[in-house]
């Protein structure tokens, strides 16, 4: 394992960078390098989306965002780390057109022909995520819906135009000739930059990144450095150094792992790689339980479902990740890896305490195992500030199975924001396990409650509004799963219910 440059492709060429820190974000570069300005900074945290770039790859684990043999997905810039680049592709806003030499894209001619842009600070990044997903549609020739398309446009915020006219040129886009990517010479210069060995950055300025190829080596590589800080999507980690300015002296990568990004279903289970993006892992768990796709698309914007992972979000313990209890009422289990061992733990036992989870030294997560052979009733409920791209307040995965004598076998709830961790409520369990799932047997439930969890007032709401919000969120689970006329999703959410497409 040797130093080396950053390489990746950009611009027509690859480019070579070793004389940055191993925090640089891909804005900075951008702006501050590169001389690239089209690219903006807005909240550096990767909310607004004004500095939204498309990232290519060969193609590894899901290949849905595949055009050409290249995998192209959106990524928030100010939150992702310059060497996590090494052997893909990068597009900014002044690679889709326009200049001198060359004309608009649909994408650019549509938001100006609609007025999509008013100030235009915001327009860049815009463009980007409606060029991404231009690229997917021109390439299966077909053309999203208006809601497909603002769920694309989830992660970016505009302030002036109110989103109409931007919709409005997402549709008319596809209405001029066709301007697909050449992705040949794209795919060409990345197979060139392919390689198995691991990527170390050790820059004069200080810092280190390794990012091993294989899982044995990210294995080792953990065993000998157990002080080292793993890196993934780098949408939490991003976030220390931008605003606490924490320094990071040591990073181990798992983005370049391809057998981490890999979600199959095999020996009964759902297999979720622990470097399989947070969008993967979604799709994969909407497709099989359908109650799941309002939090799946709930879940951040795009860009940031696209770069961060599940195993991430799990791993990081924070007590409002939304992952945590839809899997706790999966059922879900840790393939946890140490050297060459391997063990399994429920994932309902992996939390200890605040940010604190049972991994031991040199250990890492390899995947999340979610059964699939199950009779359990499943869904998901979050409650934020605001509906889409907002952190939870309470979020709830609840898992009922009912035999048929109308008596409850098997009881599963998962709760975010009601502790220090996200924790099963196993009072709560115990007290509708082997009675008939009726309306007393609810208000029971509903009591128990407050004998668990003990809630913190804070910004996003009081202890006591938490503890009601998780109660009126079980009695609404019974209303949609009581064997007497249970309610569809119509009759309890003043939300249509959303279908999602294709990216």
């Amino acid at each position: 394992m040797s130093n080396r440059p950053i390489r990746f492709y950009f611009r027509g060429a690859v480019v070579e960078v070793d004389d940055v820190a191993t925090t640089r974000t891909v804005l900075d570069w951008l702006r501050e390098d590169a001389r690239c300005t089209g690219t903006k900074e807005g909240c550096n945290e990767g909310d607004c989306g004004a500095c939204t770039v498309v990232v290519g790859e060969l193609p590894a684990g899901d290949g849905r965002e595949v055009v050409g043999g290249l995998k192209l997905t959106t990524a928030n810039a100010c939150i992702q780390y310059l060497p996590m680049l090494d052997g893909k592709a990068l597009f900014t806003v002044e690679d889709v057109g326009g200049g001198v030499e060359r004309p608009l894209h649909p994408v650019q001619r549509a938001m100006v022909d609609c007025h999509g842009s008013q100030c235009g600070f915001c327009t860049p990044g815009f463009v980007m995520s409606l060029w991404a997903t231009y690229q997917h549609h021109v390439a299966r020739g077909a053309r999203p819906s208006r809601q497909a398309l603002a769920d694309a446009l989830s992660g970016n915020l505009c302030r002036c135009t109110g989103y109409r006219p931007i919709l409005d040129a997402g549709e008319r886009m596809f209405d001029a000739p066709a301007a697909a990517l050449d992705t040949g010479p794209v795919v060409a210069a990345l197979e060139g930059l392919r390689s198995e060995e691991t990527f170390r950055y050790a820059p004069a300025c200080g810092g280190e990144l390794v990012a091993p190829r294989t899982l044995e080596a990210l294995a080792a590589e953990r065993l000998a450095r157990p002080d080292a800080r793993l890196l993934a999507g780098c949408t939490d980690i991003g976030l220390w150094t931008n605003k606490q300015l924490r320094d990071l002296p040591a990073l181990l990568y798992v983005g370049a792992v391809d057998a981490l990004k890999r979600v199959e279903a095999r020996d009964g289970v759902l297999s979720i790689g622990a470097g399989a993006s947070l969008e993967a892992a979604w799709r994969a768990l909407a497709a099989r339980w359908p109650a799941l796709t309002e939090v799946w698309l709930r879940f951040a914007g795009v860009p940031v479902r696209n770069a961060g992972t599940m195993g991430g979000n799990v791993a990081n313990g924070s007590p409002i990740g939304d992952s945590a209890p839809v899997l706790m009422a999966l059922d879900a289990d840790l393939v946890l890896r140490r050297g060459d061992r391997v063990r399994r733990l429920p994932l309902a036992d992996f939390y200890t305490g605040y940010m604190q989870n049972r991994l031991e030294p040199g250990e890492l997560l390899q995947a999340i195992e979610v059964p699939l052979e199950s009779a359990a009733q499943v869904r998901a409920y979050k409650i934020s500030k605001r509906f889409d791209c907002d952190i939870s307040a309470v979020c709830a995965g609840l898992a009922i199975e009912i035999g048929d004598d109308g008596r409850v076998r098997a009881a599963r709830f998962g709760l975010g924001g009601l502790a220090a961790v996200v924790k099963r409520a196993y009072a709560t369990e115990a007290a509708v396990v082997g009675r008939p799932w009726d309306e007393a047997t609810l208000l029971s439930a509903q009591q128990a409650f407050a004998g668990e969890f003990a809630p913190l007032t804070d910004v996003r709401g009081s202890a006591a509004w938490r503890l009601q919000v998780a109660r009126n969120l079980l009695r609404r689970f019974w209303l949609e799963t009581r064997p007497d006329a249970p309610l569809g999703a119509a009759d309890v959410s003043v939300w249509a219910a959303r279908e999602p497409e294709a990216p």
